[in-house]
């Protein structure tokens, strides 16, 4: 099989992998500690535990504080339900659900429009009495990304605070100044089920989670040291191969973008993270295309919304037709996908999606 849907996981890094492995019983057996236990298990669990969010910071900007999560949707939650601040939310049109549906949940939402190319234009309206901005840096399907610099400006004129999503960003390129910043450890070679809120020093924010008053007092429950450790050496080595990790990249989409030339891309070819090649064709049977084409693992839009049968909000607010988006697919290739893997994948597609005429 080939795998070409980085943006919904990544394949689990041998150096996660190991660091988990140490944490699950040990060499000796004694590696299965409660890191908030007193004794000396415990201690050595909660040491593995402050290792791993050494290493997480350091992809954070300076300063500021990492609370570890059960996944980004978890640090969206917490970052957005948190603040006690009073007022409207305002909202990129392409958010990734766990920020549209958090912020319509919590009242008065604003959402922010998108070009074609897929960039929330930072010259339009916004409610005078809004509390809250929330801008993607990297949108999950169609790679674009945000002037998140300049909304983070814009929050702090306007009195308000900004969440920036870099579930799509974290360990690939530099993550720019914000007031929190959600992540997710399964999008850079980690393991799933653990993400972490970054906030920026000074900001306080209430819980959401009461119960043992664990990370700080805002987010309650025990910590795996396995998830953490994992998620600590993921990040070490995305810091370490950002550079190797985005020259591999860069080649593989200018090959992809010449092996899919007859398709129309999604969005803007520049402003992106080109990790993500969404191109759609005319009159394409989605369905069909992924089921002539079942050992290539692709995707039709977000992971989190596949299924649901509805055309992609993301497309949609770009100004794509229903039939346009519903003939879009996206391929998504990093650190572990090969040259050769991408030339078999784009044969089989382009053979299966010929076809169909």
């Amino acid at each position: 099989m080939i795998y070409l849907d980085y943006q919904a996981t990544t394949p689990l890094a041998a150096e996660a992998r190991d660091a988990m492995l140490l944490w699950l019983d040990g060499p000796d057996g004694t590696g299965f500690g409660n890191p908030h236990s007193p004794h000396r298990m415990g201690r050595q669990a909660a040491a593995a535990v402050e290792l791993a969010r050494e290493r997480v910071a350091a992809l954070f900007p300076a300063g500021g504080k990492v609370i570890f999560t059960s996944g980004a949707t978890e640090a969206i939650n917490l970052a957005m339900r948190g603040t006690t601040r009073k007022g409207s939310i305002s909202v990129s049109a392409i958010e990734h659900a766990a920020v549209l549906d958090t912020a319509r949940s919590l009242g008065r939402c604003h959402e922010l429009n998108v070009a074609r190319n897929g960039q929330c234009n930072i010259r339009q309206d916004v409610p005078d009495d809004t509390r809250l901005i929330a801008v993607m840096q990297v949108n999950n399907e169609i790679g674009t990304i945000q002037p998140t610099v300049d909304w983070h400006r814009r929050a702090k004129e306007l009195n308000a605070l900004y969440l920036c999503d870099a579930v799509q960003a974290w360990g690939r390129i530099e993550v720019t100044g914000a007031d929190m910043i959600a992540v997710s450890a399964h999008k850079i070679h980690g393991p799933k089920g653990i993400g972490a809120l970054w906030v920026r020093p000074g900001l306080e924010l209430e819980e959401v989670q009461t119960g043992g008053g664990q990370e700080e007092g805002l987010r309650s429950g025990t910590l795996s040291p396995a998830l953490c450790a994992g998620f600590g050496a993921a990040a070490q080595e995305a810091k370490d191969r950002m550079e190797q990790d985005a020259d591999h990249v860069e080649k593989l989409w200018h090959r992809a973008r010449d092996l899919f030339d007859n398709w129309t891309l999604n969005g803007s070819a520049e402003a992106r993270w080109h990790g993500n090649l969404n191109i759609r064709r005319k009159n394409l049977d989605v369905n069909r295309l992924m089921s002539d084409c079942r050992n290539v693992m692709f995707s039709a839009g977000s992971a989190c919304a596949s299924g649901s049968g509805r055309p992609s909000h993301v497309l949609k607010a770009l100004g794509l037709s229903d039939r346009q988006a519903k003939t879009s697919i996206r391929l998504g290739f990093g650190r572990y996908t090969s040259m050769e893997d991408l030339e078999k994948a784009a044969s089989a597609i382009n053979a299966a999606a010929d076809g169909q005429r």
